[in-house]
């Protein structure tokens, strides 16, 4: 994958709002209004054919709300989603545009809540290829799931097995082959190893790896942890509070990052090199989201804040291929 490679997917100042009011009745009583949950606010990136974008953050930054809005479980508040160049994010025209959602397809964090304990394994992967009709024939659907097992690293025989006779690495590998069985571009994987020891996550995103290059696949990646998206993204957004603060190639996140809650994140994986390499911990903990901090959020656990921060929202600042939402970096105070 090359920055040449064209744009499949876009998102365009997206936002997500969620009514967590008090009952109509309790409102009138108390004199209290209604409160709304800004749980996505503004979001905007791009994601190119082939490559994998992965999305981190703290619990609640809004990574896997964005993710239920590109493949449709959200509708969005404001802004618009593109897929290849089609706007999805309308709910008037979803008859239209159901043959771009068919092109994508999602794999969920918990493999052991998102398959269903009453089916066998063959009738899980062989779903989407009914519901999509792309195969009619009973024998050739049979033929195609015994195929993507063995492509998960599966046999053929677990096809007729219950998921509860399998482990989580192996559930996780079931709900792969579902996923493919729709013959997807384009991959929302919703922490698809947070649940999973970290001997199998390995296993894991190997094979993701080598599924990707083998049919062309296009992922975007939602991890709250940075060790793990180092192995597999191509670039890496990080989310605070609803917002991107940062999004940059990742080899240049690793290396170079600029937000301070980046910072954050990075000094918080283990060095497992035991490099010595100077630590500087951010304080504090994520402000409640139903009343976020005026300015920027994250100043209150942000050691180079200052009055601006503390007044006046940052934006998305683009540098290059890397772009940062930071009063301190744009002053050159970090």
């Amino acid at each position: 994958m090359t920055s040449a490679a064209p744009t499949l997917l876009e998102l365009e100042d997206v936002g997500r709002d969620f009514d967590v009011s008090r009952p109509w009745l309790n409102r009138v009583i108390e004199g209290v209004p209604r409160q709304l949950l800004h749980a996505v606010d503004g979001v905007s990136f791009a994601v190119r054919k082939g490559e994998t974008l992965a999305l981190v953050g703290e619990s609640g930054c809004g990574k896997s709300t964005v993710a239920r809005l590109i493949v449709g479980l959200y509708a969005p508040s404001r802004g618009r989603i593109r897929f290849d160049g089609v706007e999805i994010s309308d709910p008037s025209t979803s008859a239209a545009t159901a043959g771009m959602r068919r092109r994508m397809q999602m794999i969920f964090q918990d493999p052991f809540a998102s398959l269903n304990p009453r089916w066998r394994v063959r009738d899980i992967v062989a779903e989407p290829i009914l519901v999509l009709d792309l195969l009619k024939d009973k024998v050739k659907i049979n033929r195609r799931v015994a195929e993507l097992l063995t492509q998960v690293g599966l046999t053929p025989e677990d096809g007729e097995k219950y998921p509860h006779e399998f482990s989580g690495g192996q559930r996780q590998r079931i709900s792969i082959a579902r996923a493919l069985s729709g013959n997807p571009e384009f991959l929302v994987c919703d922490e698809p190893t947070s649940a999973l020891d970290v001997s199998v996550q390995a296993q894991i995103l190997n094979l993701m790896t080598e599924l990707q290059a083998r049919l062309g696949l296009t992922y975007l990646f939602i991890s709250h942890n940075l060790a793990v998206v180092s192995h597999v993204a191509d670039r890496i957004g990080v989310m605070y509070l609803g917002r991107l603060v940062e999004i940059a190639d990742a080899a240049e996140l690793f290396a170079r990052p600029r937000h301070p809650y980046t910072r954050m994140l990075l000094d918080a994986v283990p060095d497992l090199e035991m490099s010595g390499r100077q630590r500087t911990p951010v304080a504090g903990e994520v402000p409640n989201p139903l009343s976020p901090p005026a300015g920027c959020t994250f100043h209150p656990r942000c050691p180079h804040a200052n009055n601006r921060c503390r007044a006046e929202k940052p934006i998305l600042v683009w540098r290059d291929a890397t772009a940062s939402a930071c009063h301190a970096v744009d002053e050159g105070r970090i």
